[in-house]
């Protein structure tokens, strides 16, 4: 084949940069490190983007509620148990939520009188809503009666009315103060009802007007109002009565029996409550079997379970990561005999561990350390395995050899060089750990298994199991710590697992 040579003219070889100095140029663009290659990653992910706000949203909460509260985890009001979330703020918008509302189904006519009383005398209607009534008839005498049934909704806190409470002299003088001071009624007439026999209505501190019968029916006059049986014996009153007067007092009602030398009354609990605590029941997620408020109780109880799963994720990543470094990176009968190690604690079940450890060992060092045993001793074997892996994977490369070439010794060759290369596996695992250590102490605690109530005031398993005796009753007791646990487990395993896609060495530079 014939060469054909092409002919280029001589004036265009001329030097591009003659007489001008050479050096490299500055890169124009910022070098990107290991790390912040990850994190562009990371955020390409929006399910792990939307789990890592989630999980600081959760942080902020549990730090935060107990601080903003109205009561400390201690805080337990007896005759709140089980009460729906209640802000009178808002149930007076009237649109359902937080109005403390519980259903009641086939209340009979006395029923919806008996709450009509209690609206008349506090001034607060405990019935929210009529839900549905319901006409049947029945056969009084021979003779059939039309009557109605309602479902209705009533709010518990108005619901309670007026209590009996025995005071001191000087306790009953002081609430007269307050009563003067606030201009809110607190200590209601006493009632008697010297012509009833078999019923007498002080068994029932809400009826405070004249009744039929043993059931509670009342009486009305031609007007159909109730028709009061309040107490004129001042004369038999355990303290002087000087304070604000219920309206429609002609001035003769006694507010007080005497009882071995203290002052038996009829006060309005919700007032009543004010005078305790200083403001009035409000409950955002409700109160719980112990009268505690949940909301509180959920922050408190968190925070322990994030903190005792940090702490155990950390003591887990020190051991596994030391063992498995050392597995890894001597290999033969060291491995070998490293590794009958941890398949021997490996069989040992976890539940059996924590009852032994809390049976024997709790009664010595406390529950909360005897807990923490029970987690680490077994807790670090997954973290050494995988560190292990990543030893092996590491310690045959060229960057080592050169290393070890130059007299680098195995303690820096093994956290110097290799641990490094592999700190973002082992931290994703080390993350998935977390929820891993809170769903287990979570399901210890609600089995009973464990109690840590008196070290951390509560737990989300302890409040989860309270809130089951009265799921039927009282969901919200259930709900809330069931929630608040599950989107904390669900957000950890997803930014966990967006952790371990941002970090995985293979896609690095990929994107981005």
């Amino acid at each position: 084949m014939e060469k054909v040579y092409q002919n280029i003219p001589k004036e265009k070889f001329v030097f591009a940069q003659l007489g001008e100095k050479m050096h490299d140029e500055k890169l124009r663009t910022k070098s990107r490190g290991y790390f912040a290659d990850a994190f562009i990653r990371f955020r390409k992910n929006k399910s792990s983007v939307v789990a890592a706000c989630i999980i600081a949203l959760l942080v902020l909460f549990a730090i935060i509620s107990p601080m903003v509260s109205l009561y400390t985890i201690n805080h337990k009001e007896s005759a709140y148990t089980n009460y729906a979330p209640f802000v009178e703020s808002i149930a007076d918008w009237g649109i359902g939520l937080m109005d403390g509302g519980v259903v009641y189904s086939s209340q009979n006519e006395n029923q919806m009188l008996r709450l009509e009383g209690i609206a008349q005398e506090t001034g607060r209607d405990p019935l929210i809503k009529i839900l549905d009534e319901t006409k049947y008839t029945v056969l009084v005498r021979g003779q059939p009666v039309e009557k109605t049934a309602y479902k209705i909704r009533v709010n518990k806190y108005y619901e309670k009315g007026i209590v009996i409470r025995t005071l001191s002299v000087e306790e009953f003088n002081k609430i007269q103060a307050w009563q003067d001071e606030h201009q809110i009624q607190v200590i209601y007439p006493w009632v008697v009802a010297p012509d009833f026999k078999d019923y007498k209505i002080t068994d029932n501190p809400n009826i405070w007007y004249e009744i039929s019968d043993a059931k509670g029916t009342p009486v009305l006059d031609k007007d159909g109002n109730f028709i009061p049986v309040y107490s004129t014996d001042t004369e038999s009153a355990g303290a002087k009565y000087t304070s604000m007067r219920i309206e429609g007092d002609p001035g003769t009602y006694a507010y007080s029996a005497g009882k071995s030398g203290a002052v038996q009354c009829r006060v309005d609990f919700y007032t009543y409550y004010q005078y305790v605590y200083g403001h009035e029941p409000m409950y955002l997620f409700g109160t719980n079997a112990l009268g505690q408020d949940v909301f509180t109780a959920i922050g408190v109880g968190a925070r322990f379970s994030l903190i005792f799963a940090v702490i155990v994720s950390a003591i887990n990543l020190t051991i596994g990561a030391i063992y498995g470094a050392i597995q890894g990176y001597y290999g033969g009968y060291v491995d070998l005999a490293m590794d009958r190690v941890s398949d021997i604690l490996s069989g040992v079940p976890s539940i059996v561990t924590v009852t032994l450890f809390q049976l024997h060992l709790a009664q010595k060092v406390g529950p909360i350390v005897s807990f923490l045993f029970a987690f680490v001793l077994t807790g670090w074997i997954g973290m050494a395995a995988l560190t292990r892996k990543q030893f092996y994977r590491f310690k045959g490369q060229e960057y080592i050899m050169a290393a070890k070439t130059l007299g680098a010794s195995d303690w820096r060759l093994m956290f110097k060089h290799i641990f490094p290369n592999s700190l973002g596996t082992i931290v994703t695992s080390c993350v998935l750990v977390i929820p891993g250590v809170i769903s287990s102490e979570t399901t210890l605690t609600y089995l009973g298994i464990v109690n840590l109530s008196q070290f951390s005031g509560t737990s989300i398993g302890v409040l989860m199991s309270q809130g089951q005796t009265a799921m039927t009753t009282s969901p919200h007791a259930m709900v809330f710590p069931a929630l608040f646990i599950s989107l904390l487990l669900i957000s950890f395993n997803l930014f966990g697992n967006g952790l371990r896609d941002a970090f995985n060495p293979s896609t690095r530079g990929v994107e981005g």
